[in-house]
Order: C-alpha cells, then sequence, then structure tokens
C-alpha cells in the first residue's frame, strides 16, 4: 500500500507544496483516526505525554524529509535512504548507549553504506542536500525507532499514529506560516516542491491526498501493530518490501527505473538491514 501511494508524491509536487500537502493530509487522516477511536479501535490518550510527542516528532521530522525529496529523487533511492534505519540504530546503539556489536553487524554497516553511495551517487561536483536529504531521514526514523522501542511500547497503535500525523501537520502549518511571511519566487512543476506556500488545489490533487491520507494511515498503521505484536528482526525484514513495491509502482506508473548499479545498491542496502536486524534479535535473545 505505502509503495504504491508514495509513488503519487511525485504527481501532487507538480502543483502544490510540501508544507501545504501535509497540512491537508494530516487533518484528512486525524479526521479518520478519530473515527476509528470512536469505534473501538483504540484509544488517543497517551500513557506516557513526552515520549509519544518525542516519538511523534522524530518520525514525523523523518517523513518530512522522506516526502520532500520524491520530488527530486526516484522513489527507490528516496527509499533507499530512509532504510538506511537499522543501521543508525546500531551505529547509535554502540555510540551513544555503548551497546557492543560484533564483526558481523560491523561488516553490515559497511555494506549497507557501500549499498547507499551505489543507489544515491552522489556526484562531489554537484552534491546537494536534496541528495542527503533521504539520509537524514534514515537517521530520525533510526531514533524514532528506538524511542518507540524504549518508552512507547505499551502505546496504543492510534495513539502512536495520531501523534505522528499531528506532528506532520503541525510542520505543515509552520511551513506554511513561514512562506506566508517569506513568499519565495518559486518554479513550475516539482522544482518548487519545497519552497510553494498555499496554492488552490484541483479535484485531482484533492483526490490523491485523500487517498495519500487513507492508505498512510492504514499502512503505517499496521507497520506500528505489527512491531508491537510480532519478532522486531522479522518486521524490519519485511518492512523492505516497501522499497520492491515502490518500484514496481514507479516503474508501471512513470516508467522510472533505477540502473543497474542502482539496484545492486538496493539489493545491498536490504541484506545489510536483514543482517542487523536478525544478528541483533539473536543477540537479545
Amino acid at each position: 500500500m505505502l509503495g504504491c501511494i508514495d509513488n503519487f508524491v511525485f504527481r501532487i509536487s507538480a502543483e502544490i507544496g510540501l508544507w501545504q500537502m501535509h497540512a491537508v493530509r494530516s487533518v484528512m487522516a486525524l479526521i479518520l483516526i478519530a473515527g476509528l477511536s470512536a469505534l473501538g479501535f483504540g484509544s488517543l490518550r497517551p500513557r506516557r505525554f513526552g515520549p509519544v510527542v518525542i516519538r511523534s516528532a522524530l518520525v514525523a521530522t523523518s517523513m518530512l524529509l522522506y516526502f520532500g525529496s520524491l520530488a527530486f529523487l526516484p522513489i527507490a533511492q528516496s527509499l533507499a535512504g530512509l532504510f538506511t534505519s537499522p543501521i543508525w540504530v546500531l551505529v547509535v546503539s554502540a555510540l551513544a548507549l555503548g551497546q557492543p556489536i560484533g564483526p558481523v553487524r560491523i561488516a553490515a554497516v559497511a555494506l549497507g553504506f557501500t549499498g547507499t553511495l551505489l543507489v544515491l551517487q552522489p556526484d562531489p561536483a554537484n552534491l546537494s542536500l536534496v541528495t542527503l536529504m533521504p539520509v537524514g531521514a534514515g537517521l530520525l526514523y533510526a531514533l524514532g525507532a528506538l524511542a518507540t522501542r524504549r518508552w512507547c511500547l505499551q502505546e496504543s497503535t492510534l495513539c502512536l499514529l495520531a501523534g505522528f500525523m499531528a506532528i506532520l501537520g503541525l510542520w505543515g502549518v509552520i511551513g506554511l506560516g513561514v512562506l506566508t511571511l517569506f513568499p519565495q519566487a518559486v518554479p513550475d512543476g516539482p522544482d518548487g516542491f519545497l519552497i510553494r506556500g498555499w496554492v488552490p488545489i484541483s479535484p485531482l490533487i484533492w483526490g490523491l491526498i485523500a487517498i495519500q491520507a487513507v492508505g498512510s494511515v492504514i499502512g503505517v498503521g499496521l507497520i506500528i501493530k505489527a512491531y508491537q505484536l510480532g519478532e522486531t528482526s522479522t518486521v524490519a525484514v519485511l518492512e523492505y518490501a516497501v522499497i520492491l513495491f515502490a518500484s514496481f509502482f514507479a516503474w508501471l506508473f512513470f516508467s522510472q527505473l533505477l540502473n543497474p548499479l542502482g539496484f545492486f545498491g538496493v539489493a545491498l542496502v536490504i541484506t545489510a538491514g536483514s543482517l542487523i536486524a536478525i544478528r541483533t534479535a539473536r543477540a537479545v535473545a
């Protein structure tokens, strides 16, 4: 589901901006989440307010960077950067938390770093922040994962989902406010995605945002629930399926394909993340 609907962002970016998309999408998603809560699917009240806010801010900011990159990079590149998160989890756990790591996981970090370079294929002469946005998203997503495991395992799925959507919507409102106070010269099409303020929304874009909102609530909600119910290592490996589905739908909708080197890099990132997840689970056991 996520691999399909995230491809729509490229079409959305041609008409409206990142901040307007998130503001509108979050309102739609929060209405749906409130309805699900009213029907008895879970409580919206957090057990611990502070940790939920911190976790939501980390994951929402990660998604802000990820979605921002989708207007400029092939979706497989953006997702490969985002899914460096298991590598970042390992690095942060070792450096900040003092957790020991063995040679297999060290090798997996090196493998994942190599795969990321192959996917992004940065040109040192033309290196831009857009190229690094998915990797920054992966770092923040990793910190959000650590916060979830340490602080939020007892929270309801809808509570975590609502917190995430609320912070993402807040980012959208802040961005629109800044662009209203300091308007920019906006290029046409996707090039203006990051600096475009509020503009009229066409019926097609309303429909695509609605699909994004519903699909995100279902898809992200299922991922959160999977981590709460299943073995973390198994879920982490299966989550990489989004890269495969996203690449398929990008080809189907836009004839968008990575070059062979990029696909090899994606395979390395998936292998590295899977090795880290499985090895970490064995170490914990």
